[in-house]
């Protein structure tokens, strides 16, 4: 079982930053790949950004690629997300995500991830 727990969310101007945490309790969680959903008012949840297990290989959307990096410390269980220039089209409820495939690459499909955190919301304001 793995739990996680997502922070760092809040309200910035567009062209700000910020970085989302997400810690995981259980000792599987060096072993999964990761993965960062989001969801808009009115949208359907969405892939951002995904990491497999080593932290070697990582996947972005189109909309976020250049702007977006996925991390992850297997040591302090955390993954990150850093996010930089910020547009008001990323406001919404981030989620993490994490794939209990043993020593998964990660995929762009939320219906392979089996436990997902509480999120956090990211607002924009343009």
């Amino acid at each position: 079982q793995v739990q996680l727990v997502e922070s760092g969310g809040g309200l910035v101007q567009a062209g700000g930053s910020l970085r989302l945490s997400c810690v995981a309790s259980g000792r599987t969680f060096s072993s999964a790949a990761m993965g960062w959903f989001r969801q808009a008012p009115g949208k359907e949840r969405e892939f951002v950004a995904t990491i497999s297990w080593s932290g070697g290989t990582t996947n972005y959307a189109d909309s976020v690629k250049g702007r977006f990096t996925i991390s992850r410390d297997n040591v302090k269980n955390t993954v990150y997300l850093q996010m930089n220039s910020l547009k008001p089209e990323d406001t919404a409820v981030y989620y993490c995500a994490a794939d209990r495939t043993y020593r998964g690459s990660g995929s762009t499909y939320g219906f392979r991830y089996n436990y997902w955190g509480q999120g956090t919301q990211v607002t924009i304001s343009s």
